[in-house]
């Protein structure tokens, strides 16, 4: 079967044109101004901008934590996703310690396989560092995981200065990469005990136990540790300027640095949690939590200059009764937001009609850079011949106000609530076939696991 998609703008991370796309089967065979190749059926997208099929390198479905579980799995987690344009995720498989990273990626391909809708690969958790975890990274490659995550924080994952230094060693001897999650949590723990001691066990008390500062603190010890090992590190969920300055003096010292921020940082300020509504306050904690305006704008311009290369989400959904277990004790309330469905118009609406990144950047930032990153260009990540055909079929005139009672996502609220975007998704093609379409998801769990290779970015 063959499709043409006529009358279209393609975005890509160099720019717009005018052109179409010939789909036949789950590839791309041509890009180009007025193809004339015969085709089953022509799709007209005047008016709309076809881009890349958007690419989510952190989500965590179906995950065990604070004693409970993920409201979305990896069915309704990705149902979720491709209704917001996403056609790949990049979940988490997380050991515990103790576990063997051979455990983990079995584990997380039985909650996966044949449950989830779009396409799919994973980051390896590394939690400890012994010679067993050590013999075990090659299988992990040959497996297709070629990226991996360290915590500087939370003790069931966190791991030490000396064994991040030793499995950054391994890292680079395979020409592999790694995200880390940086906070001090030492004096995270510290503040959190004054805390306690005072009384102040409401909400506003979690982003005071973890500023700005304990972030940035953590950024640059993690960068020096990647200097003596001489490995380029990915910032995960970098959320703030201070943090952003350590990513920067790296740099001038001639490190290589990816950073990825989220739409929760770029979008929301740290007003939400002094809501008085425990329910209305508790919804948005999450780790590092949401900043102050000013980084916001720091981290757009950062954004705009090409130092933070990739948007993530990271999605980690809870109902409300679920952030209802921290009533009396912020500590206990599980922390994550959604976002998987959310992310492309939000980031359409509030940076692109703004005019604080183009169209192109966008792309780049959502679609070609975590591919290059994470091992799947030119696969994904551009509509080019010889690319998965998955598209996003995006209407900037069809606006709409986001409402929790229009998700699809496992959750009973939205963070951006009554949010007016500019323009919508209007369908989503993944590997050639129609996913969505008027905000009605058509596929079913028939999402494909992607074997990645190393970095190209």
């Amino acid at each position: 079967m063959k499709y043409l998609f006529r009358g279209g703008t393609v975005v890509s991370g160099r720019g717009t044109r005018r052109a179409d796309i010939l789909v036949e089967g789950e590839k791309i065979l041509e890009v180009g101004r007025s193809i004339t190749r015969k085709a089953d059926q022509i799709i007209d997208v005047t008016g709309m901008l076809l881009m890349p099929g958007f690419i989510d390198a952190h989500t965590h479905f179906d995950l065990d934590v604070c004693n409970t579980t993920t409201a979305d799995n990896f069915t309704t987690g990705s149902r979720a996703a491709l209704r917001g344009g996403t056609t790949t995720v990049v979940d988490f498989a997380c050991p515990n310690k103790g576990e063997s990273l051979h455990h983990g990626l079995e584990l997380w391909h039985r909650k996966a396989d044949g449950r989830t809708c779009c396409d799919y690969g994973f980051h390896m958790t590394i939690d400890d560092w012994n010679p067993k975890i050590e013999a075990e990274i090659d299988d992990m490659y040959a497996a297709g995981i070629s990226s991996f995550k360290m915590y500087m924080t939370y003790p069931a994952m966190m791991i030490g200065d000396n064994a991040m230094y030793h499995a950054l060693k391994k890292l680079k001897e395979k020409g592999g990469i790694c995200g880390v999650h940086c906070e001090n949590s030492g004096v995270i723990d510290a503040l959190i005990e004054e805390k306690k001691a005072a009384g102040e066990m409401g909400v506003s008390s979690h982003p005071r136990t973890r500023p700005d500062f304990l972030e940035a603190e953590a950024v640059s010890r993690l960068l020096r540790i990647a200097e003596a090992v001489d490995i380029p590190v990915v910032i995960v969920h970098l959320t703030n300027a201070a943090a952003l300055r350590e990513v920067e003096a790296a740099r001038k010292r001639g490190q290589k640095v990816y950073a990825e921020t989220c739409p929760q940082y770029l979008l929301l300020d740290d007003s939400v949690y002094d809501n008085p509504d425990y329910s209305l306050a508790a919804r948005y904690v999450c780790a590092p939590p949401i900043r102050k305006a000013e980084d916001q704008k720091a981290l757009w311009m950062a954004l705009r200059r090409g130092e933070i290369q990739t948007i993530s989400t990271d999605h980690c959904s809870f109902t409300l009764a679920q952030k209802d277990a921290g009533r009396g004790d912020f500590t206990k309330i599980p922390g994550g937001l959604p976002g998987v469905e959310t992310r492309g118009e939000l980031i359409y609406t509030a940076g692109v009609t703004t005019r604080k990144i183009s169209l192109a950047t966008m792309c780049r930032v959502l679609a070609e850079n975590p591919a290059k990153l994470y091992g799947m260009f030119p696969r994904k990540g551009i509509l080019q011949a010889g690319a998965d055909a998955d598209i996003v079929v995006y209407d900037p005139l069809a606006d709409h106000v986001i409402r929790a009672a229009d998700m699809v996502a496992n959750v009973d609220y939205n963070p951006y609530e009554g949010f007016t975007t500019r323009g919508s998704i209007q369908q989503v093609w993944l590997r050639g076939r129609l996913a969505v379409e008027h905000g009605t998801v058509l596929a079913g769990p028939d999402g494909k696991y992607i074997l990645r290779g190393k970095n190209c970015l």
